[in-house]
């Protein structure tokens, strides 16, 4: 893990503060409507750690003072957790992060480029191998049920795929390109983030510009 600290053998994991989200949008969320596309093909620009940041944010930031997010929740239980599979994102180092909406950073999980062994996860697919991140969607499905019982699966999917359109339209906005990519090995995937026992991956979402886009100096 980048730059840990070692604390009884266990090795730390270091916070990354992340840039505060922009409030005011580029454009009308119409406009983000209609533009919306699946994008699959990256140039290889980097984002910067304001985009992620702001990207995370969409899909799963604090919006007021008692907690509520921008995605909605059934019986506000939260059970979406965010991680950033990082390559080319400016200032912060290649590695897998958990996303910390109440404080709006990241924790590192594992250090290095993962894209490639998230790609082969994810039956080869070359958007996840090319991007500049890849975010993905997890969820504690306990977290619900504990309220809503053998529902709590479909209230879930609900939040993931709100949380997902969230993400997809702030990246419109941005002039970024992403896609949903629901194809992959859980049980791979869940190695690879360190997931914990009753934690399930939902969706990956590769983020970056697009490859009809110059690349940017």
């Amino acid at each position: 893990m980048i730059g840990a600290l070692v604390v009884s053998g266990v090795l730390a994991a270091p916070s990354i503060p992340l840039p505060a989200p922009a409030i005011g949008g580029r454009i009308a969320v119409a406009e983000a409507l209609k533009r919306r596309r699946s994008v699959r093909e990256f140039n290889p620009s980097a984002i910067t750690a304001q985009e992620l940041s702001q990207l995370l944010w969409a899909a799963q930031g604090i919006t007021s003072a008692d907690g509520k997010r921008t995605a909605p929740s059934a019986g506000a239980l939260y059970p979406l957790e965010l991680y950033v599979v990082a390559a080319r994102v400016a200032s912060i180092p290649a590695g897998i992060y958990h996303y910390i909406p109440t404080s709006q950073r990241i924790e590192a999980v594992t250090e290095g480029d993962q894209r490639k062994a998230l790609s082969h996860a994810a039956f080869d697919q070359e958007s996840i191998a090319n991007a500049a991140a890849v975010i993905v969607i997890a969820a504690v499905p306990q977290r619900t049920a504990m309220k809503y019982g053998p529902r709590a699966d479909r209230y879930v999917f609900i939040e993931a795929g709100c949380a997902a359109e969230n993400l997809a339209l702030q990246a419109v906005s941005m002039r970024l390109g992403t896609v949903v990519a629901g194809a992959f090995s859980d049980d791979s995937v869940r190695k690879l983030l360190g997931l914990g026992r009753f934690e399930v991956p939902l969706i990956l979402m590769p983020v970056g510009h697009p490859l009809s886009e110059a690349p940017h100096e």
